[in-house]
């Protein structure tokens, strides 16, 4: 049986904010698939100075990126009066940036990024699921 992708829900649209090419892609696949239209931005500035920002339903933010971490990114969004549902992803994070994030609303999801938490976190700040 083949798994037939679900059509992109425009008003479902996730950003990926990764410096990695490959995770980009890789979560862009993933989440097209699921049926959630997909902007990626390869940096903090890069999705900052994007001007469509209001029309983001979720972001999956990197915490490791050069210039700004993602936890940084989405304080500076917040500041701008972009409240957009965030999620933090990131290799064993420290004590302390789990309580930073927990203190934002802002889940974290450990790297490798097995199984279905991803999508699963991502559809609950969506609401599709």
């Amino acid at each position: 049986m083949t798994t037939q992708p679900h059509q992109a829900d425009p008003k479902r649209v996730v950003a990926v904010i990764d410096d990695d090419p490959a995770v980009c892609n890789s979560l862009k696949f993933l989440l097209e698939l699921e049926g959630f239209a997909v902007r990626v931005y390869g940096s903090a500035d890069e999705l900052l100075s994007d001007s469509s920002l209001r029309e983001l339903s979720c972001l999956i933010v990197d915490q490791v990126m050069p210039a700004m971490s993602g936890l940084d990114m989405v304080t500076q969004l917040r500041r701008r009066g972009i409240l957009v549902p965030a999620i933090l992803i990131t290799s064993r994070p420290s004590a302390v940036l789990r309580t930073r994030a927990d203190s934002a609303g802002i889940p974290i999801v450990e790297k490798p990024l097995l199984g279905n938490m991803l999508v699963d976190e991502v559809r609950l700040m969506t609401g599709s699921g």
